[in-house]
């Protein structure tokens, strides 16, 4: 290939990037906003936030790939001691342990969970209509949807068992997703790429080699002018929270009552707050509906059972609403082949967490990219070929 263009330089964007310049191509990424990152950015300080929940899932593709070319850097284990302090809000009070029919649950593959059927029918004929709602409660950790019985099956399945697996699969980069960012860009600017910031596209490049459109959903559809391009992605409450250091507080409270999840990410790594300080960071997915204030209102109910005195020990807080930026979810009749192509035609290429690849969470955008740009590779190799050889 002699030449790709990018458009957009998020983890999709950039996979995509490295992976076209290590096969030889002469890439040009350009990106819209000052930083690279999409929603792997990560706040400068002194709280050093991403933009809602993040982990490594190290069951993933992308696991192998990062480590194999040293970017996954420090990660940021869970001390044993921190593992211990997991609540589940289940009817109404905080406990130390999951009700078992959730654990029964989480422990069967996805494989023979149904495509077409919704997860709360599925699984309330396996281990009854309680231990379903508390099941689909807890996947929203991986969902970020307010009513994860009402997907698919598969989709919802998938999710759970590995979000609940043993030994954990998740993983913190330390220093926040901007390290990782950080550590994808210096790699691609070490192949050659030419990676421009402040740089929107507002038309496709014509007669420049492939492209790929690494963009949020709605972005791409406006830029493809295909109105087509939509899927039916999460609406969620992000709610972050610095408070001052109290001995005890939990590590993690999974709501089980209604979707929903706190964790406390300095636990992990304390470098994501000033000495004496902790950052906590909830995700309450909401319906259509419903309102931030909802949403605020349930992480409040939360941390008043969890987090005493939070209130007075409050440094910092911030609020916002995440509309169609938690990734694809799946409704029952429908899976990840159902989803916007990544092949567009004429050379254009669609990747990010809401197109038909397979996968969790990053690893959608990241098997995307990949398959991106295997599929603009083929057709240069075919061109140069001529049709007849082809």
């Amino acid at each position: 290939m002699q030449e790709l263009t990018i458009i957009g330089g998020g983890f999709a964007g950039l996979t995509a990037a490295i992976t076209a310049a290590e096969a030889g191509a002469e890439v040009t990424l350009h990106e819209a906003h000052r930083t690279l990152g999409g929603r792997g950015r990560t706040a400068a300080g002194p709280y050093r936030t991403n933009e809602g929940p993040h982990a490594l899932y190290d069951g993933g593709p992308h696991w192998a790939w990062l480590k194999q070319r040293g970017l996954l850097g420090d990660l940021a284990p869970v001390p044993p001691a921190e593992a211990l302090r997991f609540r589940f809000h289940h009817d109404g009070a905080l406990r130390r342990t999951p009700p078992l029919g959730l654990l029964r649950q989480s422990l069967r593959s996805a494989e023979r969970a149904p495509v077409d059927l919704d997860f709360h029918t599925w699984a309330t004929g396996l281990v009854g209509e309680s231990a379903a709602r508390t099941a689909a409660a807890y996947s929203a950790v991986a969902v970020f949807h307010h009513d994860p019985g009402s997907l698919s099956a598969r989709f919802v399945q998938e999710r759970l068992h590995r979000a609940a697996g043993l030994p954990p699969e998740a993983h913190y980069v330390r220093g926040g997703w901007g390290r990782l960012i950080g550590r994808m860009a210096a790699r691609a600017e070490g192949l050659g790429v030419r990676i421009e910031t402040s740089s929107r596209i507002d038309a496709l490049p014509v007669g420049g080699g492939p492209v790929v459109v690494a963009t949020a959903l709605p972005a791409a559809a406006r830029l493809l002018g295909d109105p087509s391009l939509t899927w039916e992605s999460g609406r969620t409450v992000l709610f972050d929270l610095v408070l001052r250091t109290r001995k005890g507080d939990p590590f993690v409270i999974s709501d089980l009552d209604e979707p929903g999840w706190i964790e406390r990410f300095t636990a992990q790594d304390a470098s994501l707050a000033p000495a004496g300080q902790q950052l906590v960071q909830a995700q309450l997915p909401i319906g259509p509906d419903a309102s931030k204030a909802d949403g605020v209102a349930r992480a409040e109910r939360l941390l008043d059972l969890g987090f005493p005195g939070w209130r007075e020990r409050t440094v910092w807080r911030r609020e916002s609403v995440s509309r169609g930026r938690t990734g694809a979810v799946d409704l029952p009749g429908t899976s990840w082949r159902d989803r916007p192509a990544v092949d567009r035609g004429d050379g254009t290429y669609l990747v990010g967490d809401q197109v038909a690849a397979p996968g969790v969470l990053a690893e959608v955008s990241f098997t995307s990219a990949v398959e991106a740009v295997s599929l603009a590779l083929r057709a240069e190799h075919l061109d140069r070929l001529g049709p007849r050889r082809a």
